[in-house]
């Protein structure tokens, strides 16, 4: 058993594919299925069942996979740390972000690290909050940007910035004639939500804490992007929160929508950067968070009227 057959394996899981994993890890098909064959007659236990259907987790393969994470993920730091000693802000950081913010901040925040962190490589992923603290406590990544409190002794934060929520609607809407709008007043029942898992409707479900929330909606509009709601609401079929970063540029020019600033308690979204307690990478985590607080500091919000 090696490090590169426990890789193998989470690479399967990951991509619930031989063909996409052994893509991933740059060796041929056949490579990665004799190795992972091997690693199974070394444990005597069969890790995935394969069917026509593709591959599915044994339940021994889960206990295989979780001890195989925190290996990996304990490697991963080994290396780290030995590159904080010889260059804490070079190396590779891997970073993951919400749907919800990373379309609006990374097209500022990366040229940013580009300049003021020119030694790091960085690997973007973009999951929903829980997928992504799994990934930090796992090690397969180095930090996350979400917008809720994870209460885990095992994670630290750092506080990023406070955003904004304004309400998006159309030109037509009654409340388009007010300069700002109170949580109250928005009508529970046409406020359009992605899907579960987005912190977004989270917060939306906190601020209009109604069971009539959505019951006016046609069909069932929760969608996975903000981008599909934002279509919804131009058509007329709601209305709908929208984060303050996502004003930015030229994102909603041209639409028939007017974006007005959500006022009352509560309506901001407090976005922070979670890390592992036991993670070397303190340093450059620590820089990264002062270029993303800079970034917010000089971005420039362009609401649509």
């Amino acid at each position: 058993m090696n490090i590169r057959d426990l890789q193998y394996i989470l690479a399967i899981e990951t991509h619930g594919s031989v063909t996409r994993a052994a893509e991933a890890c740059e060796v041929t098909q056949p490579t990665l299925s004799a190795q992972v064959a091997k690693l199974e007659r070394e444990l005597g236990i069969v890790i995935f069942e394969r069917d026509g259907r593709g591959l599915r987790v044994t339940a021994a393969g889960r206990t295989v996979l979780d001890h195989a994470r925190r290996i990996v993920g304990a490697v991963d730091d080994l290396h780290a740390a030995t590159q904080q000693h010889l260059d804490p802000l070079a190396g590779e950081l891997r970073l993951g972000l919400i749907p919800t913010l990373a379309p609006y901040l990374l097209p500022s925040l990366l040229p940013a690290l580009r300049d003021q962190l020119s030694r790091i490589t960085i690997s973007i992923v973009e999951e929903q909050t829980a997928l992504l603290v799994e990934h930090v406590r796992s090690g397969n990544l180095d930090a996350a940007m979400i917008a809720t409190d994870e209460e885990d002794d095992r994670l630290a934060s750092l506080a990023l910035f406070d955003e904004p929520l304004w309400v998006a609607l159309c030109n037509d809407h009654p409340l388009a004639a007010n300069d700002a709008i109170e949580a109250g007043q928005l009508e529970a029942a046409t406020l359009l939500l992605l899907s579960e898992g987005h912190c977004l409707r989270d917060h939306a479900l906190a601020l209009c804490n109604d069971r009539a929330l959505g019951v006016n909606v046609p069909g069932d509009f929760r969608a996975a992007s903000l981008e599909t709601i934002l279509n919804l609401v131009e058509a007329g079929l709601g209305v709908t929160l929208v984060p303050e970063l996502c004003l930015n540029g030229a994102r909603l020019r041209g639409r028939t929508l007017a974006v007005r600033p959500l006022s009352g308690d509560g309506v901001h979204r407090g976005i922070r950067l979670i890390y592992r307690r036991s993670s070397p990478r303190a340093v450059l985590l620590s820089r990264l968070a002062h270029v993303t607080r800079n970034v917010w500091n000089g971005h420039e919000t362009l609401p649509v009227r």
